[in-house]
């Protein structure tokens, strides 16, 4: 039996590869201090004898125990979020970057066989490069953006100096069922379905013109397990669809009002991954339609009936530091 084990396995992603990885025999140790994750996105899979969860901050690294006798790490445990970043940036250099530093060490002592890393295309700031592949030039905009670059630097420098074998998958814009409830800043699902539920307009950022490379989660959670089973070691590879979405398109999917509200500083007009790497690497291709993953979000809409409902003006309010700081 595969002994694997996921960092931030409670969170959206993350509770969705745990799951994945137990129907394919794993032996599953999920380890999240649950500051973003929810017990809840666990619930089917809780009492499974093959999954065991540890309320563990991985910021400190006297709190890990060893990872003797597991085969796989995938660290997916981060935080999120724009506006939040800017506000606290070193509780987020802790989680993004000293935390990676720690799992990895726990990783080379374990002897762990195959490490596999959330990165974020957030790296690629505003890239002049479209489609963007992996040589594209990095211009993190904020500090969420630059602590997850640096973790993926950090993991790059793992397998060079410690010969950790080690896969790191820049991921664009990940939806599906549980995905996050909270911020106004980037889960755009999260609000739209909190204000589809209350019958609320949608607040669209600018005009809704803008782009995104939407990839449903059980795509990218295939990706992982590609990676995880592969001899590839120290590359960097794209994960999104290669075929981006407009919000305004997103929103007529959802159907309802909109109200549009001012467009913010820093953010791409388009995301857009060049796929090419993982086809021939990892021969990984997206699955899941763009209108079939919102069909099956709809579904699930009942998931977001406790988000919090934002408005324009809350928004406003909540925003205010991105646009003082990224102006």
């Amino acid at each position: 039996m595969k002994k694997s084990i996921v960092t931030g396995g409670a969170g959206f992603i993350g509770s969705h590869l745990v799951t994945k990885l137990l129907q394919l025999g794993h032996s599953v140790l999920v380890l999240d201090n649950f500051s973003n994750g929810r017990r809840e996105n666990l619930a089917s899979v809780i009492s499974n004898p093959n999954l065991l969860v540890k309320n563990v901050d991985l910021s400190e690294f006297n709190a890990i125990e060893s990872f003797d006798g597991y085969d796989n790490v995938f660290h997916l445990a981060a935080l999120a979020d724009i506006v939040p970043s800017i506000q606290r940036p070193l509780e987020y250099h802790k989680s993004n970057v000293d935390a990676t530093v720690n799992v990895l060490i726990k990783s080379v002592e374990a002897k762990i066989k195959k490490f596999v890393y959330a990165a974020s295309s957030s790296c690629y700031g505003i890239s002049s490069s479209v489609p963007t592949n992996e040589l594209s030039m990095t211009d993190p905009q904020y500090p969420y953006a630059l602590t997850k670059y640096i973790g993926e630097q950090c993991v790059l420098h793992w397998e060079k100096i410690y010969k950790l074998p080690t896969v790191s998958l820049r991921l664009f814009n990940v939806f599906g069922p549980r995905s996050r409830t909270n911020g106004t800043y980037g889960a755009v699902f999260g609000v739209f379905l909190a204000q589809k539920l209350a019958q609320k307009p949608y607040t669209v950022v600018g005009d809704g013109n803008q782009k995104r490379d939407f990839i449903y989660v059980s795509d990218v959670v295939e990706a992982f397990i590609k990676a995880s089973q592969s001899n590839l070691s120290g590359e960097v590879i794209n994960i999104g669809s290669g075929k981006p979405k407009s919000i305004n398109n997103l929103v007529e999917l959802l159907q309802g009002d909109v109200e549009y509200i001012p467009k913010r500083p820093g953010e791409p007009d388009i995301t857009h991954a060049d796929i090419l790497k993982s086809n021939q690497l990892l021969n990984w291709t997206p699955q899941v339609s763009f209108e079939d993953g919102v069909k099956s979000m709809i579904e699930h809409i009942d998931y977001w009936k406790t988000a919090t409902v934002w408005d324009s003006e809350q928004i406003k309010t909540a925003t205010k530091d991105w646009f003082f700081y990224l102006h």
